[in-house]
């Protein structure tokens, strides 16, 4: 019998457009993988919100698979050393994965090729991270030009159709339990509201992008208000590889209205990854190393007020609805991340790395690339981002988005005031005492980053 190959599944977590399944299909047999790998990426081990999300897509993605007479293997440990031992139980001669692009797999990556015959294919990205490229041939750092450039390559390849046979090996090698991984929480478990907002898995991908599309030519409209469900919700989807920009582009492009604006974001995602190939450490290193003097807050009062912003108790009410919506249901409105990412840099003049390694813990969406150029964009220490003494004000932002509905939803202590006292309740006079006062004016806040960004400069 032909050897069998292995699918080396990572972020790739479905059965259609997933080049590196198809092509180890079109060989012979396939043993499809997945390694629980905490050792490569050492201190970008995923975090808590990431691994519930992950349970449930390899519960999924293996029931898929037994449908086409497949199954998914599980292992631990080192992915070089798991795919060489399970290589030789199997007599596989090739590995077939997706290309992935943060440093720890890039490095996994070349461990594996030094092992075995590995080939990797993309398709997880519009067009591959580093194919776009200035007229000199040098990498992007502007997001702008780089989207312009980006369109001239639009619209990516039409999606592959899942195999239709998933061949099986002879005999099938030993598979650990997912219970017994323990990705889930337990004591306590904080994750008892995930599942009321997403199903996780290649179908439930599908069905929030059904759910979507015809709102898609709304998005310029709708994306910024945190009081209406305008954002398309496919960004774990995205980030587990459940689903694929290109399978997204091709069924929204067509909606018109302001769709462009939906795909720019889309883009961004490809924008962000173009980032952490020119420079790995993004996520730890300022892009603005004229920055990197910025007299961060330290010590016990920091560290209470970091706390407070974590648990949502700052006093501002619609940064505090975005910090427990995170809580609660690992997601964040884009636009209230910005606010809270802000609120957290530049009014407690908190390191953004904290807020960055947060985040990072509590999003089912954590993405590397996008984690970092995001708090980097909002601290003015990305190459391209807003400036450092461009200081959002919460307040205003809550009454320009109408962010109402959306604090009452997510602050059940200021469910019952007036409509606009909802926004800034100590103002009106109106707070509850079961509400914090704010933690710190936001006049004073601003007064002592610009001084910060003085004493930087």
């Amino acid at each position: 019998m032909t050897a069998p190959g292995i699918v080396w599944f990572r972020r790739d977590l479905r059965l259609s457009d997933q080049a590196a399944l198809v092509a180890a299909a079109g060989e012979g047999p396939v043993v499809p993988v997945y390694i629980l790998d905490d050792d490569t990426p050492k201190h970008r081990r995923m975090g808590g919100a990431s691994r519930w999300w992950l349970h449930h897509s390899l519960a999924a993605l293996d029931a898929t698979l037994h449908e086409k007479g497949s199954r998914l293997i599980l292992r631990r440990g080192k992915s070089d050393e798991v795919l060489a031992v399970l290589a030789k139980e199997t007599g596989a001669t090739r590995v077939h994965a997706m290309r992935h692009y943060e440093p720890w797999w890039r490095n996994a990556e070349l461990a594996v090729a030094r092992r075995l015959a590995l080939v990797c294919h993309d398709g997880n990205y519009l067009v591959p991270p580093g194919s776009v490229t200035t007229g000199a041939g040098q990498p992007y750092k502007i997001y702008t030009p780089f989207w312009h450039a980006l369109q001239q390559h639009m619209p990516p390849a039409e999606p592959l159709c899942r195999p239709r046979d998933i061949p099986a090996p002879a005999t099938w090698p030993k598979s650990e339990k997912l219970a017994d991984w323990n990705l889930l929480p337990r004591k306590p478990d904080w994750s008892t509201g995930f599942a009321s907002e997403w199903t996780p898995g290649e179908a439930g991908a599908h069905e929030r992008l059904e759910d979507f599309r015809d709102e898609a030519a709304r998005y310029e409209a709708t994306r910024n208000l945190p009081s209406i469900k305008g954002s398309s919700r496919l960004s774990p989807h995205l980030h587990f590889g459940e689903i694929t920009p290109a399978q997204i582009w091709h069924r929204t492009a067509d909606r018109g209205g302001s769709v462009g604006t939906f795909l720019g974001e889309i883009g961004w995602r490809d924008y962000a990854q173009n980032i952490i190939l020119q420079f790995p450490d993004y996520g730890t290193r300022n892009g603005r190393p004229s920055l990197d003097d910025l007299p961060w807050r330290t010590g016990n009062a920091a560290q209470e007020e970091l706390r407070a912003w974590q648990r949502g108790r700052t006093g501002y009410p619609i940064v505090d609805a975005g910090m427990r919506q995170l809580w609660t249901t690992g997601w964040m409105h884009n636009r209230v991340r910005m606010i809270a990412a802000s609120f957290l840099i530049k009014h407690l003049l908190i390191d953004w790395r904290q807020g960055e390694q947060w985040f990072w813990d509590t999003l089912v969406d954590a993405d590397y690339a996008s984690n970092a150029v995001n708090w980097q964009w909002a601290a003015g220490t990305g190459v391209d981002s807003n400036m450092f003494v461009r200081i959002m004000a919460p307040l205003s932002q809550s009454e320009k988005f109408d962010a109402a509905g959306y604090i009452r939803e997510w602050v059940p202590e200021l469910a019952n005031l007036p409509h606009m006292a909802t926004h800034d309740p100590e103002e009106a006079g109106c707070r509850p005492e079961s509400y914090p006062a704010k933690i710190i004016g936001h006049r004073e806040a601003r007064e002592r980053a610009l001084a910060a960004a003085r004493a930087a400069r």
